[in-house]
Parts: C-alpha cells; structure tokens; sequence
C-alpha cells in the first residue's frame, strides 16, 4: 500500500516536466521563427504604405523601375526603356539604391 502514492507522485512530476518542456519549446520556437517573421512583414508593410510617385523600386523578379501611379493592390512603373508597366504591390521588394558615378 504504501508503493501506490510513490508511484502516483512520480508519474504526475513527470508530466509537469513534459509539460514545461513543451512551453520552452513553443517559446523557443515563437522568439526564434514566428516573431522575427511577423517583424520583417510589418517592416515591408510599412515600406509598401510610404511608397510614392517618383520612387524607383525593383521588383522580386529584378525589374527596376519608377512609379508612375499607386493602384490600391498595384503599381504603374515606368522602365529605364521607357515602357510602364503594372505590378502587384506584393512584388515590389525595395526601393532602389542610388547608384555611384561610373568610373571611367
């Protein structure tokens, strides 16, 4: 009779063990994966929405190119050819850096 609460004691300690061992790694996994995600998507939200006319941006497909006009899920971008062309916002990854002189 007195083995049964023993037993009872150690088996109930560890599933409390399991347990916080699951909440540590769903912490870990939340810092580690989910949290720098939704940080990096707010920050090219946030570059999406402070997009104007006259910015040059390239595309995810290495299109570059000058907006010509904002569409409310789109951009009207003006190449170095002179041909515009519609995009999705969600394909405009950055604005463009100033290019050095060239050297010659």
């Amino acid at each position: 009779m007195l083995m049964a609460p023993a037993a009872t004691t150690s088996s109930s300690t560890s599933i409390f063990y399991m347990l916080g061992f699951i909440v540590i790694l769903f912490a870990l996994m939340y810092f580690f994966t989910i949290r720098p995600q939704r940080k990096k998507q707010q920050e090219a939200q946030k570059m999406l929405q402070a997009l104007q006319k006259g910015d040059k941006v390239i595309t995810n497909a290495g299109i570059y190119g000058q907006i010509e006009n904002i569409y409310e899920d789109s951009f009207l971008l003006r190449t170095d050819s002179g041909s515009t062309i519609r995009v999705a916002k969600w394909a405009v990854v950055g604005k463009q850096q100033d290019e050095p002189a060239a050297h010659v």
